[in-house]
């Protein structure tokens, strides 16, 4: 079955699809066109983390269309860029309908995250680690134990971020875990969602970036506020409440994240 819808109102553009969910959206003749707002706010992180231009090694957990690792291609040429997408037939689909530029710095390996964290050399220096990665309409709960972002702290460089991209409703079990466990290995953390999914009115993307380092929370804060879909940013005493008391998972209790309910289409 194929996977790669044509969109009816952009042509040339597509929707990555799988179980009647829409997990990406590309368009190969503009890769800096980015249609989810979950999407825009990692890009946002990503053009604060350095200038346009500038050259970045950036890992991706989770393929699908490869929008992202097109974007940054795409305002950082010549970046370095590993994709790590278990399923080589939805990477082949998408190779076949909607190629990669040519000499785009991206390559893919048909690994799952876990497994391709653990066969990156020490001392790689990521600038940014993108988790954008579902099975089954959840995130795998192998990769949001403290064990798996230890490892990723391991390959990061020293003012290198995290960006993990997490589905949840209220009252946010599941993400207050996944952040407590960030917490635990990286100082600095914020989160950002939309406003009606932190009210509880809808489930929803959930953005939580980490960091060794400050991140560049007040323009992160200003470039999510003025989106068409504006979201809300949490960071400092904000987050620490929202996060208070939760446990972190580990490799031995970890749990995918919450399915959409009804099976509705989530991905914005």
């Amino acid at each position: 079955m194929n996977r790669l819808v044509p969109d009816p109102e952009h042509p040339g553009a597509y929707f990555v699809r799988m179980d009647g969910i829409d997990h990406s959206w590309i368009d190969p003749d503009d890769p800096t066109r980015l249609e989810f707002d979950y999407m825009q706010r990692i890009a946002d992180v990503i053009d604060a983390h350095a200038p346009e231009g500038d050259r970045l090694r950036v890992l991706h957990i989770g393929g699908a269309g490869m929008t992202l690792a097109r974007y940054v291609a795409a305002t950082r040429p010549t970046s370095a860029q590993v994709v790590l997408e278990p399923d080589q037939e939805l990477t082949d689909e998408v190779r076949s309908a909607a190629p990669l530029p040519k000499n785009s710095g991206i390559k893919v390996r048909a690994v799952d995250g876990r497994a391709g964290v653990a066969a990156i050399r020490d001392g790689w220096d990521a600038d940014v680690v993108i988790l954008d990665a579902f099975a089954d309409a959840s995130v795998p709960a192998e990769l949001t134990t403290v064990e798996f972002f230890t490892d990723l702290r391991r390959i990061l460089a020293r003012d290198g971020v995290i960006l993990l991209n997490v589905t949840d409703s209220s009252p946010f079990t599941y993400t207050r875990r996944v952040l407590a466990g960030v917490s635990e290995v990286f100082p600095e953390r914020l989160l950002s969602a939309e406003p009606a999914t932190l009210r509880g009115r809808r489930f929803g993307n959930i953005l939580v970036a980490g960091s060794a380092l400050a991140l560049p929370t007040a323009a992160l804060a200003r470039a999510a506020a003025r989106s068409v879909f504006p979201y809300r940013v949490l960071h400092g005493q904000q987050l620490e409440r929202f996060g208070s008391g939760a446990v972190p998972f580990t490799d031995a209790t970890a749990q995918p994240s919450p399915e959409p309910p009804g099976g509705r289409t989530f991905f914005r």
